[in-house]
């Protein structure tokens, strides 16, 4: 029996499968991270000097491709701030999607060109008419993402009347334009009808998505644009794509599920709740709210910290729009000297992306072993003097335990309120990105220092080394 010999580019797809798979498995860690993400690099690159060997185009114009796509990636990875990396995941996670729907678009007319009035196979009609439908509502839905993340248009859900319908209704439309495509009917102008139809689906997606809810509406869109890029794989026979896509699209969806379940929401309630509206008169927001706040100065607060046993950082989005990590992590090392334990409290939906706080802590080299998760931390917030709130508003609200009627009822907060002591840096008292106010500022317990938190960090640090 005579042995087939491997194909030197399977055997190159193989070896970016694995290294893919063995990429994912270490950014599953913040210890293993950065080793994941060059495994994951080293893949790409292996995969894409596999693709210039096979002749498909002309080397030269892929290899433009490749140059320019790698200049784009590397400009932007260096220079967007660590704030802005929520928005930069949508916009390029869109333009995967985006460039799946394009692929299987050039398939399909270069099957029609090739053989004009032929009758197009249903593997190569349902695979093509998929991929475009499912990555062109991953674009556009990234694209709104990106713009609510960003600010260009409001992080509070765009909700009208019947608007569920309405999204009913084109999602009937785009399945009735795929059949007639995978009928044969038509085919150039159903698939269109398709294409465009997703695109506004996508965008009425996304609308209703409140900012709170961003962190699991990008892993989801994620989910969806590795689903395409498996699925172009198919159309272009590709083995490589579908390793990669599946592993994205299940890796999305298991942190969709996850970041649900941090929440303790489900994901329909989460497209379709609307959370993140705006909130009158309940969901903890009263007409007394916040006349009980306690301010201190930062000599006040460097005090509080330096004489402290034991405290516990609470990072939120308003340490990642301040660029405060390193002044944290200098704030942490003066109080450590001191012989205060300081640990880090992290909610798996602080800030606008998952993962968001681990990111900017990693950058300021805080030591992996002081991040402690919601379900590790929570019993040590008894035992704590002080613990300091840098801008987390949502993830801290105790109206989720106790008041039904706010829209974050039953999701899973940080217990800080069961401190000694609770110091909470914000710039102003208006409500967090969910757009509710936290009773958490009315505690005795509590006192505010208002400003931008890298500056009022600045100072705390100032006031402990003078003490």
């Amino acid at each position: 029996m005579t042995a087939i010999a491997a194909s030197p580019v399977n055997v190159a797809y193989l070896i970016t499968g694995v290294l893919f798979i063995l990429g994912l498995r270490y950014l599953s860690s913040p210890k293993t991270a950065r080793l994941g993400n060059r495994l994951a690099a080293l893949g790409m690159l292996i995969a894409l000097i596999a693709v210039l060997t096979q002749g498909m185009v002309q080397w030269w114009i892929l290899g433009i491709g490749v140059f320019v796509g790698a200049a784009i990636g590397i400009y932007s990875g260096r220079v967007v701030k660590m704030t802005a990396m929520p928005q930069m995941v949508a916009l390029f996670n869109g333009a995967g999607g985006g460039a799946a729907a394009l692929v299987a678009a050039g398939e399909l007319l270069k099957i029609l060109n090739a053989n004009p009035g032929a009758f197009v196979p249903f593997d190569q009609t349902f695979t093509i008419v998929l991929t475009s439908a499912i990555g062109a509502l991953s674009f556009s839905g990234s694209i709104i993402a990106f713009l609510k993340l960003q600010e260009v248009m409001t992080g509070r859900p765009i909700v009208y009347p019947g608007q569920q319908i309405v999204n009913g209704i084109i999602l009937v439309l785009v399945l009735g334009a795929a059949g007639m495509v995978i009928a044969n009917v038509n085919i150039t102008t159903w698939f269109t009808v398709a294409l465009l139809a997703a695109l506004v689906l996508g965008v009425l997606f996304v609308l209703p998505i409140g900012g709170a809810d961003m962190p699991v509406i990008v892993s989801l869109l994620n989910s969806f644009t590795g689903l395409a890029a498996a699925l172009t794989g198919f159309v272009l026979n590709n083995n490589v794509l579908i390793i990669s896509g599946a592993l994205v699209g299940a890796s999305g969806t298991l942190l969709t599920l996850m970041m649900g379940k941090a929440m303790n929401r489900s994901i329909t309630n989460v497209l379709f709740g609307a959370f993140g509206s705006v909130q009158t008169a309940t969901g903890g927001s009263s007409s007394t709210a916040g006349q009980n706040v306690r301010s201190l100065s930062a000599n006040d607060v460097g005090a509080m910290l330096a004489y402290a046993k034991q405290v516990i950082i609470v990072p939120g989005y308003g340490m990642a729009v301040a660029q405060a990590q390193h002044s944290v992590r200098e704030l942490a090392d003066q109080l450590e000297k001191r012989g205060v334990d300081v640990k880090y409290a992290i909610h798996p939906v602080a800030g606008r992306m998952p993962g968001h706080m681990n990111v900017l802590l990693a950058e300021a080299n805080v030591p992996y072993p002081a991040l402690y998760d919601m379900d590790e931390i929570n019993p040590e917030f008894s035992r704590t003097d002080v613990a300091l709130i840098i801008g987390a508003n949502d993830v801290t609200n105790p109206a989720a335990r106790s008041d039904k009627s706010s829209p974050i009822y039953g999701m899973p907060i940080l217990d800080v309120d069961k401190a000694d002591n609770i110091i909470v840096l914000k710039r102003s008292m208006k409500p967090g990105f969910a757009g509710i106010d936290n009773p958490l500022y009315d505690d005795p317990k509590t006192a505010m220092l208002f400003g931008d938190a890298k500056k009022s960090i600045d100072a705390v640090i100032t006031a402990v080394k003078t003490l």
